[in-house]
């Protein structure tokens, strides 16, 4: 791994004179920066929130398998002529 530290340290040489050059009274998030930060964490907040909600809402359990074409469609629709046994 001589190659990698090599690398890092050509590039670190080359960073380092430009991060002195850079005036750090003027490179600051701000006032700004934090109330847009704070926005943001709000509303992931929310939306996690609002998923865990719908989420909570969901059934994962499967329905059977229906063993004839004709009374899965009249179970689904509930229309369809009643048996006999039901009178």
């Amino acid at each position: 791994m001589p190659d990698m530290s090599a690398s890092v340290s050509l590039a670190m040489t080359h960073l380092v004179p430009l991060a002195q050059e850079v005036d750090k009274n003027k490179v600051t998030p701000g006032v700004l920066g934090f109330i847009v930060f704070a926005v943001m964490a709000l509303a992931v907040w929310g939306l996690m929130k609002s998923m865990n909600k719908h989420m909570g809402k969901v059934s994962f359990e499967e329905t059977p398998p229906a063993e004839d074409g004709a009374a899965a469609t009249t179970a689904a629709t509930g229309k369809g002529k009643p048996s006999p046994a039901q009178g």
